[in-house]
């Protein structure tokens, strides 16, 4: 992943001043996650160089739910412990 992140000028942010408010897309490639089934239902992760995002595979223009490091490594550990 390019740790490299472009930053733009917020639509919020108002010309005449030198306050402005910049944002970057955090570029996130998915992968279907190991813990889904063989069907259609899959949750697909990404990660993020501040944790990780999950998303549904079946809708995935409808966003994603990013998780900071510690809670994303809290859940994975969750969920080993629950399949063990």
């Amino acid at each position: 992943m390019n740790d490299e992140l472009i930053f733009k000028k917020s639509s919020y942010s108002s010309a005449q001043s030198q306050n402005c408010v910049e944002v970057a897309h955090i570029p996130a490639t998915f992968r279907k996650s190991s813990y889904s089934g063989v069907n259609n239902n899959c949750i697909e992760v990404a990660d993020l160089p501040c944790g990780a995002a999950v998303r549904d595979s079946k809708h995935p223009d409808h966003g994603h739910l990013p998780f900071p490091a510690a809670e994303w490594d809290a859940f994975l550990a969750s969920a080993r412990a629950f399949q063990a």
